[in-house]
């Protein structure tokens, strides 16, 4: 949902607040006249859940030196007293299907004698995410064990809780992703439903205990399960994979079970050994058609859902579901590559023009050649006001090239890391710095004692090779009134087109979905950039310095600066 207040432009001394809501994130972007800003010291915000009956003052981890010169660690302060000094303010505390209302106030005088202007008020519902009632329903799992707000709330990293404080600390990292997951596997609760899966990484017993379930309740439940293990030291890498996946199907009597047609419960993906069966997604049918679909990112494994940061995407679309079926179909067969590419091509063609279809369109792999690949980053080139990308693996050469040539207008990129190799690593950073706009966040959780007042943080130790973000998405002008996402398994990656079972969807027009992506990109990128920043200051220097906030309206400066990122950011989000 999106809404701007008030809608007049210059109403209230040329003070104008947006807000963009999706399920757990609301954005306000904050702009103000230039000449309005002088002794501006940042903005109040005010809460009010009309949905709770809650009213009170959203906090912030900075605060003024003069009224705070220590503060505690961990501490955060009243935006009341310590103002926000920034002309885009995130709320990652909102909860789906509220009501709220955010006032925010302008902060003038000094830090020890505050004045407060006339606020503007905005009225926002977030997104619902009910898995029946909407055509998409979509679930961030929070991703952030590196956070101020994790390590407040359960003091320990997640391998040193036991019982409760376990269940409560998988809880609260799963935000309903897992629920979702579980949720959406059980409707297929009687005779008249079945289940088509196609799994990659399948170690998540809960996962494994509802497929059971499932198949007891409607006696038609297939998993096709990724069982290539080339030679070598990457075959003994991928072994324990594939044993863990036979495991669960074996613990929960689905290995050798066979549906009521003497169908076979588990398929293994086996042919071109050297390739990965990288899908993660499921098809319900009712009375043998297909209705919905679950994808995303989201592997079946504890690190996957809990560890770092992955979507769940579920669409309630016949045709969508039918083209995911038709896929499954092929893929059940263990096609070699070279022959399902040109199913793959036929059933979903490589897309050609810019903007896509309306509606949703699926892409599955693997395909022929690299043009599809070269499609999305070709999308990302031809936004007008904003991109957003992710990558987990390192930027493809093609993503790079678009990246590097100057645009008007903010690029941001998310990466796991700068490079998979460490030879590739220069180059990256060089291609991805020459546009000023394009901003970059990697990830990463502070220092340990990097900044005075902060808690230390713990390192996402349920995973493994991916610490910190999974997805694998982008956003083309998520703002506009005709948003692009692209969201699903694939690695933006060669081998993600040519090589590996994938499968994305390309979503044209639906601003509720582009508003729930965009606040959760948000969420993760500021987080992380700020680490990443942080992280590159403690290297440098080596100091412990609180980051205060300035008693003066100096911090409006580069706000106003014509070319400036900071001005950019006010007029793109405002």
């Amino acid at each position: 949902m999106r809404i701007k207040e008030p809608s007049t432009g210059l109403a209230a001394n040329g003070f104008t607040v947006r807000a963009i809501a999706g399920t757990y994130v609301v954005m306000l972007g904050i702009d103000m006249d230039k000449a309005k800003a002088t002794g501006l010291l940042g903005f109040a915000i005010k809460r009010t859940d009309h949905t709770e009956n809650e009213s009170y003052w959203l906090k912030g981890m900075r605060t003024f030196k003069e009224t705070n010169p220590n503060p505690p660690e961990g501490a955060s302060f009243s935006t009341q007293e310590s103002p926000v000094q920034d002309f885009l303010w995130s709320d990652f505390t909102a909860k789906p299907d509220h009501d709220y209302a955010y006032e925010v106030v302008p902060v003038r005088g000094s830090p020890k004698n505050l004045a407060y202007d006339k606020g503007v008020a905005v009225n926002v519902r977030t997104e619902s995410e009910d898995i029946r009632n909407q055509t998409h329903s979509v679930y961030f799992n929070r991703g952030v064990i590196g956070s101020q707000a994790y390590t407040r709330e359960f003091v320990k990293p997640p391998s040193k809780l036991k019982g409760t404080e376990k269940a409560k600390a998988y809880k609260w990292l799963s935000r309903g992703l897992e629920e979702a997951m579980l949720a959406f596997i059980s409707q297929a609760n009687a005779r008249r439903y079945a289940l088509r899966a196609a799994v990659y990484e399948f170690d998540w017993t809960p996962v494994s205990e509802a497929l059971k379930k499932a198949f007891d309740a409607c006696g038609d439940v297939r998993i096709i399960f990724d069982a290539r293990v080339p030679a070598g030291k990457k075959g003994a890498e991928n072994k324990k994979r594939v044993d863990a996946a036979r495991k669960q199907l074996r613990d929960h009597g689905l290995l050798t079970s066979k549906t009521g047609k003497g169908e076979a419960v588990a398929i293994p993906r086996a042919q071109n050994p050297s390739y990965i069966a990288h899908n993660k997604f499921i098809v319900l049918l009712d009375n043998g058609n297909p209705v919905s679909v679950w994808t995303g990112s989201t592997n079946f494994t504890e690190s996957g859902i809990f560890g770092q940061s992955n979507v769940g995407h579920a669409v309630r679309d016949a045709n969508v579901a039918a083209a995911y079926h038709e896929y499954w179909k092929h893929l059940a067969q263990d096609p070699a590559a070279d022959s399902i590419t040109t199913d793959d091509e036929q059933q979903t063609p490589t897309l050609v023009a810019f903007p896509p279809p309306k509606g949703v369109t699926p892409i599955f792999s693997p395909r022929k050649g690299l043009a599809q690949l070269n499609w999305y980053a070709n999308a990302l080139g031809s936004a007008s006001k904003l991109d957003c990308f992710t990558a987990a693996f390192g930027v493809n050469k093609v993503f790079l090239s678009v990246f590097q040539k100057k645009e008007p207008y903010l690029r941001y990129v998310f990466l796991e890391k700068w490079a998979v190799k460490n030879a590739d690593v220069e180059k990256t950073k060089k291609a991805l710095t020459v546009d000023p706009f394009v901003q970059v966040a990697v990830g990463a959780k502070l220092p340990d004692a990097s900044v005075f007042g902060a808690l230390s943080e713990f390192l996402n130790t349920i995973s493994t090779n991916v610490r910190f973000t999974h997805n694998k998405f982008a956003l083309v002008d998520p703002l506009g009134d005709d948003p692009v996402v692209v969201t699903g398994s694939a690695n933006f990656s060669d081998a993600s087109t040519t090589q590996n079972d994938e499968n994305m969807l390309v979503i044209r027009g639906d601003t509720r979905v582009a508003d729930i992506y965009l606040g959760e990109y948000m969420r993760l990128w500021r987080h992380h950039n700020y680490r990443d920043i942080v992280t590159k200051v403690n290297e440098a220097t080596g100091k412990e310095e609180h980051n205060y906030l300035a008693s003066s309206d100096s911090w409006t400066e580069d706000y106003y600066k014509p070319g400036s990122v900071k001005s950019k950011r006010r007029e793109t989000f405002a």
